[in-house]
């Protein structure tokens, strides 16, 4: 087992996530159980129980939450009818906490897209903080990442409501500015189908994180990558980092 290729956070960051295995918030999409076993590449591969993996993606229709004005590219509905609360929103980010043998599972949707971005999920591995009142503090971010999608699973995916009422320019793997073309060793996910025939019965995603606990890597200030929509992003009505 390699270690991951870190990467940036990309623009739509918020500190303060929730600790909790569903994530979805309401948010309609194909589901996704996503089970991330995190490992230390630097020992054998041995697990590394307690570690608290963070992710955060967008809707079927490329928005995230607390930054919901944010333009997605293409033509998409809007987000919120009401613009003075739907940043707010915390949907599609959360922690989940490793268990003896290092795994963590969330429940989820398959991400949209947005301008000029692959489909993908944001990842942090963080290491040595607790988990208190909600969220998780203290400690250090070993690892900074994104998951990937296969791209005849996501255009599948993309035909599909909500995701159609998206429309426009689909960046694929081998054009994303992020996706080193690395495999799973760049974040691509091992999916399996709920149903062969069927992809809205959703998906189950695998990875297998390799860090550095020694290491710290928070994907603050990295060049470029994020991916920022048109319209740029605008500063979230709570912290970010």
């Amino acid at each position: 087992m390699q270690l991951m290729s870190s990467v940036t956070q990309g623009p739509y960051y918020l500190d303060g996530a929730l600790v909790r295995k569903d994530i979805t918030e309401g948010k309609s999409g194909v589901p996704l159980t996503l089970r991330l076993t995190v490992v230390d590449a630097t020992d054998g591969c041995t697990p590394v129980p307690g570690a608290a993996v963070e992710i955060w993606h967008c809707d079927a229709w490329g928005y995230y939450s607390g930054y919901t004005t944010a333009n997605p590219g293409g033509s998409a509905p809007a987000e919120s009818e009401d613009g003075s609360t739907a940043d707010d929103n915390t949907y599609l980010r959360g922690y989940q906490i490793a268990n003896a043998n290092g795994v963590v599972k969330f429940e989820t949707i398959i991400p949209g897209w947005y301008t000029p971005r692959t489909c993908h999920i944001h990842l942090k591995v963080h290491t040595g903080g607790e988990k208190e009142d909600g969220t998780y503090e203290g400690g250090k971010v070993n690892f900074t990442g994104q998951l990937f999608f296969a791209d005849e699973v996501a255009e599948s995916v993309f035909a599909l409501e909500p995701y159609s009422k998206h429309t426009g320019s689909y960046t694929k793997l081998d054009d994303d500015m992020v996706y080193d073309g690395g495999g799973a060793a760049g974040g691509l996910l091992t999916l399996e189908p709920v149903h062969k025939k069927d992809p809205s019965k959703g998906y189950k995603g695998f990875l297998t994180l390799g860090i550095d606990p020694d290491a710290e890597n928070t994907g603050a200030g990295s060049g470029g990558g994020g991916g920022t929509p048109p319209s740029g992003a605008p500063a979230p009505s709570s912290s970010s980092s």
